[in-house]
């Protein structure tokens, strides 16, 4: 009887009856997950930093009393030996003060600028390294301290590029979460997204290259338009090593002010990202810029090869279901 009861229910409907249930996500389940992350990346982050700070401090801070010692030694032996100067010697002096001043050096006092390993500067000089800005003002000089920043950029600079996207994200989250407000209360979407995206552009502006140049025309003594150029020099990561903050030996600087740079650094080169992104994006949707983008999209972002030719249409009433073109 069993048996007739099963060879009599049809192969369809058992397949329906064994089919597993499938759980019902929410609609906003995958944006729960990934913004809680951010605060625990950001963590793992200034971890590492602190990590690479100890480090570096510790290596060189340990070298830096005999090597003090001896750079103000040769730096006295450089200044006996040009007595007299001709043209040639001149020149061969102003390189050699270059020189000295980079590895810390200061003239023509009888101090020098060891004091830069210290913990704000083994900071500064992490963050530094990791986003590849690389001022050049400041370089490990023990063999210890230099494989140590080999590996320290190594892992540093793909965490650095994994906290900017993920920054970059959440500050673009914010803004379309304020246009969605806006446009559901002002009834009008595009004229939403572009107030809120106005705001966010200027307010950036104004937070990470109008107001920076201000401290430091006040801690650094240069005029603004040297601290806007700084500024943008620095977070676009170029980093010429022209201008470096806390290098004057004739100023005393707060502890707070490399760390409060530093957390400048990291938020501007977020926010500077997401211009340039959105400044690419528009670049290549622009057909007077890029004309063949308009023409055949999948180009851009396929090669020739990639794209398949359209497949023919086929109609139910064509006989032996072959295909006919339309």
């Amino acid at each position: 009887m069993l048996g007739q009861r099963d060879q009599a229910v049809p192969e369809s409907v058992k397949k329906v009856m064994q089919k597993p249930r499938v759980r019902e996500r929410a609609p906003d389940w995958g944006r729960r997950r990934v913004m809680p992350g951010t605060p625990l990346l950001l963590c793992c982050y200034l971890a590492y930093l602190a990590l690479g700070t100890s480090v570096f401090q510790a290596l060189e801070s340990s070298a830096a009393p005999d090597y003090e010692e001896a750079s103000l030694q040769a730096k006295w032996a450089l200044i006996h030996n040009y007595t007299c100067l001709d043209r040639a010697a001149l020149e061969a002096l102003i390189r050699e003060i270059i020189r000295e001043h980079k590895l810390g050096i200061i003239f023509p006092s009888n101090t020098t600028s060891m004091g830069r390993w210290e913990l704000a500067g083994s900071f500064f000089f992490s963050v530094s390294t990791i986003t590849t800005i690389g001022y050049g003002n400041l370089s490990p000089q023990t063999m210890g301290a230099r494989l140590f920043c080999i590996l320290f950029a190594f892992l540093g600079i793909p965490l650095n590029l994994v906290l900017l996207n993920r920054l970059g994200c959440l500050m673009l989250s914010w803004v379309q979460h304020w246009a969605h407000w806006l446009g559901g209360t002002q009834k009008d979407q595009t004229r939403a997204r572009w107030f809120v995206g106005s705001c966010a552009f200027f307010s950036g502006l104004l937070l990470f290259f109008l107001l920076p140049p201000l401290l430091f025309t006040h801690m650094e003594g240069w005029s603004y338009e040297e601290g806007f150029y700084y500024s943008f020099i620095t977070l676009s990561t170029v980093g010429f090593g022209d201008y470096v903050i806390g290098m004057n030996p004739d100023r005393r600087y707060p502890v707070w002010y490399k760390n409060v740079v530093s957390m400048w650094i990291l938020f501007g080169m977020a926010w500077l990202a997401l211009i340039i992104n959105l400044v690419i994006s528009l670049m290549e949707s622009s057909t007077v810029l890029c004309p063949c983008s308009q023409r055949n999209p999948c180009r851009t972002w396929r090669s020739t090869g990639d794209i398949k030719p359209p497949t023919p249409k086929s109609t139910p009433g064509n006989s032996g279901g072959k295909p006919t073109r339309s």
